[in-house]
């Protein structure tokens, strides 16, 4: 009988968070999913396919802004890239971060696909 009241207690089944999710709370301490937030970094809300420094009103680097110019786009393959070194793919990038193992930065990856 302990038992039934102790189910009854610990309320549904939890669904284990998707590793995008976990491995996206890194990049949410400067990055937001959303176009409006106020964030010291500008919003990853639909960056697979966009240009980099696109995002309208975010005072990008000098470096950044030129990649943009030049043509990058953060397809997969960019973002891989530049999650794990930022300074091999824009030179003078103000992203701080890097590395992470390739199973994070494309589950990473997979999580902003969702977030067009």
């Amino acid at each position: 009988m302990i038992w039934l009241l102790l189910l009854a207690l610990s309320g549904p089944p939890q669904t284990p968070p998707d590793p995008g999710a976990r491995a996206f709370q890194r990049c949410a301490a400067c990055h937001s999913l959303r176009e409006d937030a106020r964030s010291p970094a500008p919003s990853l809300g639909g960056v697979v396919g966009r240009r980099a420094g696109a995002v309208e009103g975010f005072a990008y680097s000098d470096a950044m802004r030129a990649a943009g110019r030049r043509g990058l786009v953060w397809d997969e393959a960019t973002l891989d890239r530049f999650l794990a070194d930022p300074d091999t793919v824009v030179p003078g990038t103000d992203m701080p971060y890097q590395g992470g193992s390739a199973a994070e930065r494309a589950a990473v990856i997979a999580w902003l696909r969702q977030h067009p």
